[in-house]
Order: structure tokens, then sequence, then C-alpha cells
């Protein structure tokens, strides 16, 4: 499939869904499906640096995911040790963050994720950034109390709250909004993922499980983003003549 090299969205965004239901359909405990997904994230990750993306975000563990069985945790909890490789990011160039309500996750994993992104910190293709224990809720929540406090203390004027002060204070402050949200899995909902900033996102879902998107499943995603126009809320003849000049 021939890409629009010139073209390429600068931010993807992914809800990694149906790792559980692809091990189930395969008898396999749902634990091997999110073993298979982190196959997964290494393709999809080492594709998105070789095209051009330079920040990839990726749904790993929602805060409600806290209510599944503990077993479950627990594994997943494990694999996140397990998947945050030299490899996968020396290889490719690629630096990573996180963003979430990461004080809930085991020592184990805060000391490891904090490892990671200290020895990744100089790498500048591509930046992966892992959702992990995150919710928009509680980020707006967390965002808002913030705001509440420096206009009680005297650091802010209400009327300095604008859309600009609330995006500066998210925990995604260090990058632009997502250009492209693909969800897999056949779902067709955003599971309180990254609401503020996918305003003017382009929405793409599939039918395929996480465990089996491969680089032919993200090109045709990207493919379907590069046949929209981005109106931004302007007219179609607006964004043409814009782009004549």
């Amino acid at each position: 499939m021939d890409l629009d090299r010139n073209n390429i969205p600068q931010h993807i965004a992914i809800i990694m869904d149906g790792n559980g239901r692809w091990a189930t359909e395969r008898n396999m405990p749902r634990t091997m499906g999110h073993q298979a997904g982190v196959d997964a994230v290494r393709t999809i990750t080492s594709e998105c640096t070789r095209l051009g993306v330079k920040y990839l975000t990726l749904y790993t563990f929602s805060t409600e995911n806290w209510s599944r069985p503990a077993d479950e945790v627990a594994a997943l909890m494990a694999l996140v040790l397990s998947s945050l490789e030299d490899e996968i990011f020396m290889k490719n160039n690629v630096r990573f963050r996180v963003i979430g309500d990461i004080e809930r996750l085991p020592q184990s994993v805060q000391d490891k994720l904090r490892e990671t992104m200290e020895h990744t910190a100089t790498n500048d293709k591509m930046t992966m950034v892992v959702a992990l224990s995150y919710s928009s809720r509680w980020e707006l929540t967390q965002v808002a109390r913030k705001i509440a406090h420096d206009v009680k203390m005297g650091l802010l004027d209400e009327d300095d709250i604008t859309e600009e002060c609330i995006s500066s204070n998210l925990t995604t402050e260090f990058m632009p909004d997502p250009d492209l949200l693909i969800r897999t899995g056949g779902e067709c909902r955003i599971s309180n993922y990254l609401l503020w900033q996918i305003a003017y996102s382009e929405l793409y879902f599939c039918d395929t499980y996480w465990p089996d998107f491969n680089e032919e499943a993200l090109h045709r995603a990207i493919a379907d983003y590069q046949s929209r126009q981005r109106r931004y809320g302007k007219t179609e003849e607006q964004v043409e003549n814009e782009t004549r000049l």
C-alpha cells in the first residue's frame, strides 16, 4: 500500500483492544493475549518510527482496569516490567514517556518506568508514550484541582483559565494532540482516553484484535487518515484555498 510520506500523522494514539478475546478464541489464558499484544507493540513501534511518526501514545492500562481480577492485574503489571526492554527503544532511537496515576502502581513498576525514561531521555526519533493507570476523567479532575489551588493562592486569575491554560496543565502538555486515534478489537467507543486531546483527531475503528494488528493494518489506518480532509470547523472551500497558498 502506497502512503503519502508527506502526510504521515505526527501523533498516533492507539486503544489496544482485543488481547483477551484473541486468547479466548484460541483456548489460551487471557494473559497469553496480553503477551502477544506486547509483540504487536514492538512491531508497530518499529514501523511508526520508520514512517516518521513523532509521537505514539498507547492506552495500556486504565484506572478502570484496576477492577479486573487480581491475578490478571498482577500478570499485567509483571508484563509491563518485562516489556520495558532497552532493545525496542535504543534500536529505534525512541524516547519513552508515561502518563497516568503512577503512584498507584507497584513500586517495582514505578522504579522500572523511571529507569527507562531516564535511560532513553536523549533518544529523539520518536517518543512512545504509555498511558498507564490513566483515564481522562482522572486527568481532568487533577487539572481542575491544580487550577483551583492556583486561583485560591493568587497565582492565577480566573479570567486566565483558557483552553491553553488547561492544555498546559494536562499530563500530555509536552506533545501535540493526536492527529489519528486508532481503536482495535471491534469496539467503537473512546473508553475515557484522551478526551480533551482528541477534540479534532481523526478516529479509526477496526475489527482486528490488537495481537494481529501489524504493519499492513497500520498502513490501512494511515491511508484512511490520508483520505480525509481535516477542516477544524472551516468549510471545504476554505481549507482548499489555504492549501493552495
